[in-house]
């Protein structure tokens, strides 16, 4: 005869609450946010529903658990609101990159340098990449050159992150932005 398969029971996400903290004292912070010291758990229980509030396990980790007279309504909301605030001002860092050749013309050459600050001032880091065709591998002391052009001119607002070196046919330097003091 087969059993029905059975889930695990739903394991819940957040502080326990009330009849779930099972440990015989605890140490109890009261509405007002006083310290009440190590009681039982069914004075702090009776105390929580006397307030109309419940008791919430703050810190489960400490000898006797943290637990605390709130709202958990309110609670959950507020730190929901904390992690999506956190969220928000998170800022991921891309890599964008810049191709150039040996012989770039001075234009070309200006209009890059000017979407490199712009990345920089966004917060992004930039990968030039230097592309060299044909012959051209024959004078690689001339992408150096314009690397080490490049980098000298934004040494006032970015670092170099990895030096300029020689992948295959291409040449590889990485910028990233420096902190901005407020």
């Amino acid at each position: 005869m087969r059993r029905p398969h059975r889930a695990p029971p739903p394991t819940k996400e957040g502080p326990r609450i009330n009849s779930d903290i099972r440990v015989p004292r605890v140490q109890l912070v009261d509405a007002d946010g006083g310290n009440r010291g190590i009681v039982e758990i069914d004075e702090a229980l009776a105390l929580a529903e006397e307030s109309g509030l419940d008791l919430v396990e703050i810190a489960p980790n400490s000898d006797p658990p943290v637990c605390k007279i709130l709202d958990f309504g309110k609670y959950k909301y507020q730190s929901q609101k904390k992690a999506s605030e956190a969220r928000k001002k998170q800022k991921t860092v891309e890599v964008k990159e810049i191709k150039m050749r040996p012989n770039i013309d001075t234009h070309d050459y200006d209009v890059k340098m000017r979407s490199m600050k712009r990345f920089f001032d966004e917060g992004d880091k930039v990968k030039v990449t230097l592309r060299f065709r044909g012959r051209e591998m024959a004078h690689q002391e001339l992408g150096m050159d314009l690397l080490n052009r490049v980098k000298s001119e934004t040494e006032d607002f970015a670092k170099v992150e990895s030096e300029p070196r020689l992948e295959g046919r291409q040449m590889v330097m990485v910028l990233a932005p420096i902190p901005q003091q407020r």
